[in-house]
């Protein structure tokens, strides 16, 4: 399994920007889909973005959607999550994660970064 460690957290008052990071380690980073998940207080997890393994693609949760810009550097075996016009309700522990492409869950999971959004 591929190594995951984010970064990048902390407090933004809404409206600001916070990037988080997600360093990839262990296997070949561009054989893996890379996603994004986010868990605030009480609540499921859930699913806010993913870039393929090629790169190619991207796709959003809506309620992220123009918000948030998910792109990878594959030289430093490394996603960032760009998020802009935070939101209190954006308040949550951020997760990446990484799929092999071949496989159909994912299967490494990073320890978490706060991000906090005070109104």
């Amino acid at each position: 399994q591929v190594q995951l460690v984010e970064s990048g957290g902390g407090l933004v008052q809404a409206g600001g920007s916070l990037r988080l990071s997600c360093v990839a380690s262990g296997r070949t980073f561009s054989n893996y889909d890379m996603g994004w998940f986010r868990q605030a207080p009480g609540k499921e997890r859930e699913f806010v973005g993913g870039i393929s393994w090629s790169g190619g693609r991207t796709v959003y949760a809506d309620s992220v959607k123009g918000r948030f810009t998910i792109s990878e550097d594959n030289a430093k075996n490394t996603v960032y999550l760009q998020m802009n016009s935070l939101k209190p309700e954006d308040t949550a522990v951020y997760y990446c994660a990484a799929r092999y492409y071949a496989a159909a869950d994912f299967g490494s999971w990073g320890q978490g970064t706060q991000v906090t959004v005070s109104s």
